[in-house]
């Protein structure tokens, strides 16, 4: 306690490691494996990639789950956070790469097996710095149950799906179109393109008909892929190419004839109206060769250069044989246009190149049987997302899902459990006997892994006691850019392997923007690393801050509401000091708020148990920033501001000492799942806590301790002394000067005193000559200021709007005696400027001379 008087504000700096610690050796975030899912409450972490760094949409989602696993673990429910991090493929494997290139050497050259041991030693160095800065957040996660999405228990529950999936037939192989990011060299998802505006050149082509009798203008911006075109397409319902269907037009700078087709995919009132079908290069061309048989001729390499197919052009990167192409067409006279085509292009959000569409042979799962259980969980309430408007993102994508390319042309991840040997395929948990069978070089797609990752990281396949303990989890807090990727396959792959949905709710938040309404991003300079927001400001702080920002909405960052945080808990601070080194000796558990107590303690534990009830209400429905706010107004404004305000000047005897401990026990339970460091350095100060506030019992509202009458009348108590002391400013009362006054309220006359002694008034002073009457509840408060206001203050600050009024008045009397102004603006604004102009005359006639 000595320590505690001499500090004088709260230091997060000092405080936090310890009280980290402290935590953790006490054992409670981690949960003993008992009793069933419905008894118990979990939260799986999105698992962040494991060479990643905490960001702020860590940062923002971990105080939310936080939020959830304290206000539980403090109801008295078993609560399991399970953490771990994910190997994250492509992510990983790019930042090695990097690195082997600048020691001169690349994976090629050091082969698989040397590539992948030292993608291991680079998780080893930097894997554990995200877990470490969750720590400086204060998320109190089961640190002591750790799982990484390629550990040797994961890597068994991943091969189980894919097999169980493959016997099936969910899972299969196939040459099918795909999303090939050049960058990373591997296929892609859908779900792993953005789209972009760019602005290409829309060349328009002439095909000569091969019969001499004229030519079909197709338009494209890539060139170079005419040289794998199947056929030039037309809607059967467009006139002008009826008679043309099932002719044949010459392929320029080829000996290839190609027929014309009909299709209704081909739009008529788009480009010329006919289409040229490269159905190795383009999804749309894809399907249309698919219906009509075309040959898929691929020009394309998986290297980004031209192929053998195309012909003298072979070897040259895509974007020089566009140049190439473009310069033969003009030189043989069959250009017919050229013009900027501003469209949307797939790029790879892994590694920012431009998708290349390519045929390739690759591992696809069907999503058919997967998805519509998927979707009844949601439409069923078995699966609740919030917002609503979230559900049904996540319905309609699944309604038109499509088959899934799960395989990758990577070395670091999951590796297939496929073998060949001639035309043998086995899939299995184990390496088949025999001589001669050659594994699978792809990897899975990491989201694949992370599908599984609510019930494999509880044990699963084995019925494991964490499993029956923890499964499913209650909550998921997530970002909606993963709802797709991550959010929806795992309600698949729950259903599939568990029988059972993986969580009950899915919580949406926001997506936390640079302060300019940018995205927050390193590259563009917009970053704000947390890190550094909790050296300065400190974990509560940023918690604070970050909560009172969340919304349904995105939301720019503030550095001010962190900056409100970090004032909440030092008002905190000093309030539970000041009450501290007022409390003498022992003091009870219970509150003394009898009929016959002071009204200020009955209103603030009366205001203590609405709060309660109305802070964790939101909690319960995911409202954390009027959470926050909520917890805000009570303590900076209710208890800080007005309460102890209040008290200021009583003996702190045996009753106040009760009900001042009581009201600061609560407010810091109830307030620890928001600010936890704080709460938790001040709860070990306070007479009649015990043991660790992390485990202390989350208060709940009492009935019995409401106190209507009591809430009436000091609200009106307030609503006096805020009039009076804006009366004060406005007057140019000299600070300190107590006025004479009466209180002529019957709704004040209980509570007379305390008006006076808030608001600096003498009601024995009162002499009869009012100054002034300030309205109030129920009547008024009559002032005689004597020589208490500083008429000259009152005299310079009239003087001054006097002037300012002035000035308005003429610049709105030049703006209306303006003819031009008068004739075109719109007539609602003209009459404004009237109205503004009579109200001006009126504060100046006011005002007097």
């Amino acid at each position: 306690m000595d320590d505690f008087v001499d500090r004088k504000r709260f230091e997060p700096a000092e405080a936090e490691p310890p009280i980290m610690q402290r935590w953790l050796d006490s054992g409670m975030f981690h949960a003993d494996a008992e009793g069933d899912a419905a008894d118990n409450y979990s939260i799986a972490i999105p698992p962040p990639n494991v060479t990643g760094a905490l960001h702020m949409g860590h940062a923002l989602n971990g105080s939310i789950q936080d939020v959830l696993i304290r206000y539980q673990r403090m109801r008295g429910v078993r609560t399991e956070w399970i953490l771990g991090t994910d190997h994250a493929g492509i992510a990983t494997q790019t930042q090695v790469e990097k690195r082997l290139i600048e020691e001169g050497t690349s994976r090629e050259e050091i082969g698989r097996e040397a590539f992948v041991e030292r993608v291991w030693q680079w998780r080893e160095e930097f894997g554990g710095t995200i877990i470490e800065q969750f720590g400086r957040l204060g998320a109190s996660c089961d640190y002591e149950r750790e799982r990484f999405t390629l550990d040797e228990g994961y890597e068994r529950a991943v091969r189980q799906v894919f097999c169980d999936l493959y016997e099936d037939g969910c899972i299969y192989r196939d040459q099918y179109l795909v999303n090939w990011d050049p960058g990373s060299r591997s296929a892609i998802s859908d779900l792993e393109v953005e789209e972009r505006e760019v602005t290409d050149t829309l060349y328009s082509i002439a095909y000569p008909l091969a019969d001499g009798s004229g030519e079909v203008v197709v338009a494209t911006v890539r060139p170079e892929t005419m040289l794998g075109d199947s056929a030039v397409a037309v809607n059967p319902a467009d006139e002008r190419y009826k008679e043309l269907i099932g002719k044949k037009v010459l392929l320029p700078l080829t000996d290839r004839e190609l027929e014309i087709i009909a299709d209704d995919y081909v739009k008529v009132d788009f480009g010329t109206g006919a289409l040229k079908i490269t159905p190795a290069h383009d999804p749309n061309d894809f399907e249309i060769g698919r219906r009509h048989g075309l040959e898929e001729i691929i020009v394309i390499g998986e290297d980004g250069c031209m192929s053998e197919l195309a012909g003298k052009f072979a070897g040259l990167k895509a974007a020089e044989a566009q140049q190439q192409v473009v310069a033969e067409l003009r030189e043989q006279g069959l250009l017919r246009g050229e013009e900027p085509y501003e469209h949307a292009v797939p790029f790879s959000h892994r590694s920012g190149e431009r998708i290349e569409p390519l045929i390739s042979l690759q591992w696809f799962m069907r999503m058919d049987e997967l998805a519509p259980p998927a979707i009844d969980a949601v439409k069923d309430g078995r699966v609740r997302i919030h917002p609503p408007s979230q559900a049904k993102r996540y319905t309609d994508w699944l309604e038109e899902i499509r088959p899934w390319c799960i395989s990758r042309q990577l070395w670091w991840g999951h590796r297939l459990p496929v073998w060949y040997r001639a035309d043998e395929t086995f899939v299995g948990m184990e390496e088949p006997e025999g001589d001669g069978w050659t594994r699978e070089e792809d990897v899975l797609d990491t989201w694949f892994s992370s599908a599984l990752w609510p019930f494999a990281t509880l044990g699963w396949p084995d019925k494991t006691p964490e499993l029956k303990a923890f499964y499913p989890t209650d909550v998921l807090s997530t970002a909606r850019d993963i709802l797709f990727l991550w959010v929806a396959r795992m309600v698949m792959m729950g259903l599939r392997f568990t029988g059972d949905v993986p969580f009950s709710d899915v919580y949406v938040h926001p997506v936390i923007q640079a302060p300019d309404g940018r995205r927050m991003s390193k590259s563009l300079g917009t970053g704000i690393d947390p890190i550094t927001e909790i050296d300065e400001h400190g974990a509560d702080a940023v918690r604070f801050g970050l909560l009172a920002m969340s919304s349904t909405q995105d939301v720019r960052y503030s550095r001010e509401r962190v900056e409100q945080g970090q004032a909440l808990a030092n008002k905190l601070f000093n309030a539970s000091r000041f009450v501290l080194l007022n409390v003498d000796g022992e003091v009870g558990q219970e509150p003394f708020v009898g009929p016959d107590r002071p009204v200020e303690d009955r209103w603030i534990v009366s205001r203590l148990q609405r709060t309660i009830e109305d802070i964790s209400a939101l909690i319960e429905q995911f409202d954390f920033s009027k959470a926050a706010f909520g917890l805000y107004d009570f303590v900076y404004g209710e208890l800080c501001d007005w309460y102890l305000e209040l008290i200021k000047g009583r003996e702190f005897d045996r009753e106040l000492s009760a009900t001042v401990c009581f009201v600061l026990r609560s407010t810091l339970a109830l307030a620890h799942p928001f600010i936890p460091f704080v709460t938790e350095d001040l709860w070990a100060e306070v007479p009649g806590a015990e043991g660790l506030l992390l485990g202390a019992p989350y208060p709940a509202s009492d009935e019995a301790l409401i106190d209507g009458d009591a809430e009436q009348r000091v609200a009106d108590v307030i609503a006096a002394v805020t009039a009076l002391r804006s009366w004060r400013s406005g007057a140019n009362v000299k600070p300190g000067a107590r006025l004479g006054a009466r209180v002529d309220s019957p709704a004040l006359s209980a509570d007379e005193a305390l008006v006076a002694r808030l608001a600096k008034l003498d009601l024995d002073a009162f002499d009869g000559e009012v100054t002034d009457s300030v309205p109030v509840a129920s009547g008024s408060i009559e002032i005689s200021a004597g020589d208490a206001i500083d008429r000259d203050a009152q005299q310079r600050e009239r003087a001054q709007r006097r002037a300012a009024v002035e000035q308005e008045i003429a610049r709105a009397e030049s703006k209306l005696s303006n003819e031009a102004f008068v004739a075109k603006a719109p007539a609602e604004l003209v009459e404004g400027e009237k109205a503004k102009l009579d109200r001006l005359r009126e504060e100046l006639a006011a005002l007097g001379d």
